[in-house]
């Protein structure tokens, strides 16, 4: 079974806004019986009920991607997660320490099926004022060295459904993860 192969560590999904990280990683952590975190919930809270997009507003990026590593250095502490982390948790350098402690899983999606789903999404901070299909382009052209990075790449197709995401996730991890190997030592 595949959560006894994980022997607890936590999976990390990584991959753009609007990939689908939170909605697959609640059924992951069902399947998994494992329990669900949304890392920008937690980072709300630890700025005191700020919304991310107030948190860019008013404080900046470099603010937030500072409190965004603070907030991953310590939900990974803990065992037994899906967290779904934010689309730019991997431009910092630091972040990978954290990850790599778990089995990070990469959910990508062309840039089209995104425009398509955050078309009429105006919370993300990095996507306001401009060419929505531009900016996605070059985000995703700027980190997709680094979600390469990833233990596992799952490619989303268009028609498919959170639930068969999360089934392909749970059924490619063994691919990764032989019988005797933490996921630590992947990387």
């Amino acid at each position: 079974m595949t959560s006894d192969l994980l022997k607890g560590v936590n999976l990390y999904l990584i991959g753009m806004m609007g990939v689908g990280k939170t909605t697959v990683g609640q059924l992951l952590a069902q399947h998994l019986s494992y329990g669900f975190v949304d890392l920008d919930t937690v980072i709300e809270k630890a700025a005191g009920n700020k919304s991310i997009t107030e948190l860019f507003a008013e404080e900046g990026e470099a603010a937030f991607r500072q409190l965004e590593s603070k907030v991953l250095s310590q939900v990974c502490a803990f065992t037994k997660l899906v967290i779904a982390t934010g689309g730019g948790i991997v431009v910092r350098q630091e972040n990978w320490s954290y990850l790599h402690h778990g089995l990070i899983v990469w959910l990508d999606v062309p840039v089209e099926i995104l425009c398509a789903r955050l078309a009429e999404d105006t919370t993300r901070p990095l996507l306001q004022d401009v060419d929505r299909t531009a900016k996605l382009q070059s985000l995703l052209q700027e980190r997709q060295p680094l979600y390469a990075q990833a233990d596992l790449r799952i490619t989303v197709s268009k028609d498919e459904t959170p639930e068969q995401t999360a089934t392909r996730i749970i059924e490619a991890i063994p691919s990764v993860l032989k019988p005797g190997v933490s996921p630590a030592q992947l990387s």
